[in-house]
């Protein structure tokens, strides 16, 4: 391995291969309990755009290398090096999870509580949803993973699996399914995940702010679009499907089918929000970007 090669490798996953988690987020920063020392109030920061770290609690900063020349206690920048590049299988399969939804298979030590976890609650307001709502639809979840602890907030679904999302990554704990909530309503709908379902509650108590939420219609929340057609016979019995769906090729191929098999009973509720990847993000004002070449004249 060359600098070059070393300094593509994510700072935080780096980080995560000795265990160490970060315990707050802000922006494009991560915040740690220091590596170099006990303390109580997180000193230690790592800028994820920049893929480089500062210890405000000696003003020491720099790249993946120094961290390692420092961790190994070593001048030498071959040996730490050596000691990076031992770090890889440790680091790959933590990239997949934090990148993209799967299942965790094998999971050890897996503990459900209360939800909590002061992290997960600062991820929940920095997607602008209360705990104290989060908090009547989940709960939380600790686990290890091929050795390694997670936490995350848990979401069950009708199967008696769990949903699980923290800020670095999306997964679940098996078996995977749909997640309902029902009343016995004539309509019902349909979220693509917890955040969105969520985020719905959120803008129906602006409307109402001085009323507790009324479950006016029934919930189902697909926690993949993956699972569109384990969702499509539950909806035979609805006079209204209200479909709040992504804006994305995945959200409208789903809503797509729904619409495909019951017609004029679906209701794209998309449309509310198309300058929006999902309802979240038109909850907390984030539009897609629209990336515009310019041809300039020679």
């Amino acid at each position: 391995m060359n600098i070059e090669q070393a300094r593509k490798i994510v700072l935080e996953e780096y980080l995560q291969s000795y265990n160490i988690t970060p315990v707050r987020a802000q922006g494009n920063s991560l915040w740690y309990i220091s590596p170099f020392r006990q303390e109580t109030v997180a000193s230690f920061k790592v800028n994820r755009e920049m893929n480089l770290w500062h210890d405000f609690g000696n003003d020491d900063k720099g790249d993946i290398i120094k961290l390692a020349m420092i961790l190994h206690e070593t001048k030498n920048v071959a040996q730490a090096l050596r000691s990076i590049e031992d770090k890889i299988p440790h680091i790959k399969p933590l990239s997949f999870s934090f990148r993209q939804q799967d299942s965790f298979e094998g999971l050890q030590d897996v503990e459900i509580k209360p939800l909590a976890n002061t992290a997960l609650i600062q991820y929940l307001n920095e997607r602008m949803i209360p705990a104290s709502l989060a908090k009547q639809y989940c709960m939380e979840v600790y686990f290890k993973c091929k050795g390694k602890p997670y936490f995350a907030i848990a979401f069950p679904n009708e199967l008696g699996g769990y949903d699980t999302q923290n800020k670095y990554f999306k997964g679940c704990i098996a078996p995977k399914a749909l997640s309902i909530i029902s009343s016995g309503k004539s309509s019902c709908s349909v979220f693509e995940g917890l955040t969105d379902f969520l985020s719905y509650l959120v803008l129906m108590l602006r409307n109402k702010p001085n009323q507790p939420i009324m479950h006016e219609q029934d919930y189902l929340i697909l926690n993949s679009v993956c699972n569109t057609s384990k969702l499509l016979d539950k909806l035979e019995n609805y006079e209204q499907i209200y479909c709040y769906l992504d804006n994305d090729e995945g959200g409208v191929r789903s809503t797509n089918e729904i619409c495909k098999m019951y017609g004029s009973k679906v209701f794209d509720q998309s449309i509310h929000y198309r300058e929006y990847n999902d309802l979240n993000d038109f909850l907390c004002g984030k539009k897609i970007k629209v990336v515009t070449d310019f041809v300039t004249d020679k």
